[in-house]
């Protein structure tokens, strides 16, 4: 953890405010201190801070309008509220209005540095995950390119070259590596952008019915066909036509395809004329063609009439360093346009996702962040939220429940600390009912008092249960 964060402390109560004060410098952070609100968000105006510890009771400009003023200015900053005993009911209810997390007052220097360490934490992957979003906004040009690792590099290069001529280009690579998204980067980039870009499945049609997509139909050439049927060809003429899976079409398509390639004909099926179409040819297949071409199941000229350039695409194993930017942006995808509040990824996360070997590549990453996002309850992706298969590849012990204050491994919180916030969270849910809680709790009310005596908390007087 950097120990140069700014931060600014407010409090009235002069021995309070130099006892923060002493303890965070101690820690070695950048602190300021002032005695009332309105002299906070003065220094705000002035001076960018990482953290704002602030009392509550400060007079005419309170803890709270401190907080909603700079909360307005950067929504991001984390706004810790110092309490009094009597003021925990306000404590949480700033929380829920957007406050970090709260002191009680007296506090000791153990509670400071575990405080400020979870905000500064928090803040840290707010800011590391706004860096990452912000870099995927940069690189709109490339639609929905997403890497910068050397192989991707490589392969942008090869797109940059090709975009602007008519050469055929064959696309090879695992299932789920993004051909299509290449593709249609050529085709967006190139002169023929405004039209048509027409994509084929090949290995999902038998080969009759793959022909009769492609080249179209005359009516009557076959049962069933009542009508002339207008082929794919045509559908992308003065645009590109993407044939997917092109490994897998038959040796008699095979034949057809290249003559039109190579003529730039299309004769439909049961028809006797030929005419001219202007169609770029991009091919994909996960498949090594020039294995097939060996073994006599791909015809070599057509091979080699596809394979004018050729782009392979990396699997995702090959370019871990990317997973990083993949995640943000399928993060921005799913949650965009819903209510979801999740800002990002903690480290852990992370480093699972980048463990992981990814057999289904960039698809697979894209539904295992879907996941992610519809059962992450926020602000940030957890492992937990990730499935089993890549969950269980990590190597580094996981505390999902310090994760989800916003701690690490180095900063648990003591058993007395862990009983606090759980007598807290209870009280909060119970609405300070003491009955409702001291039964939840499993102890007696006598018990329940002693607790929170112990603990430096008031309880509601009888008469407001």
């Amino acid at each position: 953890m950097a120990t140069d964060a700014k931060i600014l402390v407010v409090d009235d109560d002069a021995v309070a405010r130099d006892l923060l004060v002493e303890a965070l410098r101690k820690e070695g952070y950048d602190v300021e201190a002032v005695a009332s609100g309105g002299d906070a968000i003065a220094r705000g105006r002035q001076k960018a801070f990482d953290l704002v510890l602030t009392d509550i009771r400060l007079g005419s400009v309170d803890g709270f309008a401190v907080l909603r003023n700079f909360k307005q200015g950067s929504p991001d900053i984390c706004i810790v509220l110092l309490t009094a005993f009597g003021s925990m009911e306000g404590a949480i209810e700033a929380i829920k209005q957007g406050a970090f997390d709260y002191l009680a007052k007296p506090f000791n220097r153990e509670e400071i540095r575990l405080v400020v360490r979870r905000s500064l934490e928090h803040s840290r992957l707010v800011r590391e995950n706004a860096r990452f979003r912000e870099e995927l906004r940069e690189r709109q040009e490339w639609s929905q390119l997403v890497g910068s690792s050397p192989p991707m590099l490589e392969v942008y290069k090869l797109v940059a070259r090709v975009s602007g001529g008519k050469s055929t280009v064959l696309l090879e690579g695992e299932s789920g590596t993004g051909k299509e998204l290449i593709a249609r980067a050529i085709h967006s980039n190139s002169p023929r952008r405004d039209q048509p870009f027409v994509p084929v499945n090949c290995g999902a049609l038998a080969d009759a019915l793959l022909e009769s997509e492609m080249f179209g139909h005359e009516k009557g050439a076959f049962t069933g066909a009542t009508g002339l049927k207008q082929g794919l060809f045509e559908t992308a003429h003065g645009g590109t036509l993407f044939l997917d899976e092109i490994g897998d079409i038959g040796p008699a398509l095979q034949v057809k395809l290249l003559r039109i390639i190579q003529e730039q004909e299309v004769r439909r099926v049961g028809g006797t004329a030929s005419f001219k179409v202007d169609v770029r040819v991009i091919a994909a297949t996960n498949h090594d063609l020039a294995v097939r071409v060996k073994e006599g199941r791909f015809r070599e000229d057509l091979y080699y009439r596809l394979n004018v350039v050729r782009i392979v695409l990396p699997p995702l194993r090959e370019r871990r360093e990317d997973i990083p930017m993949l995640a943000h942006h399928f993060l921005q995808k799913f949650c965009g346009g819903n209510a979801h509040s999740i800002k990002g990824f903690v480290p852990e996360t992370l480093e699972l996702l980048q463990q992981y070997h990814w057999p289904g590549n960039v698809r697979e990453l894209e539904n295992a962040i879907e996941r992610a996002v519809s059962l992450g309850h926020g602000p940030f992706i957890l492992p937990g939220d990730l499935p089993v298969a890549i969950r269980n590849t990590g190597t580094v012990p996981w505390d999902e429940k310090a994760a989800r204050r916003g701690e690490h491994e180095e900063a648990l919180m003591t058993l007395d600390e862990v009983e606090k916030q759980y007598l807290i969270k209870v009280l909060r849910e119970t609405g300070g009912n003491k009955v409702r809680a001291a039964k939840i709790l499993g102890i007696d009310r006598r018990t329940l008092y002693r607790m929170a005596e112990r603990f430096g908390l008031v309880l509601a007087e009888e008469g407001t249960e």
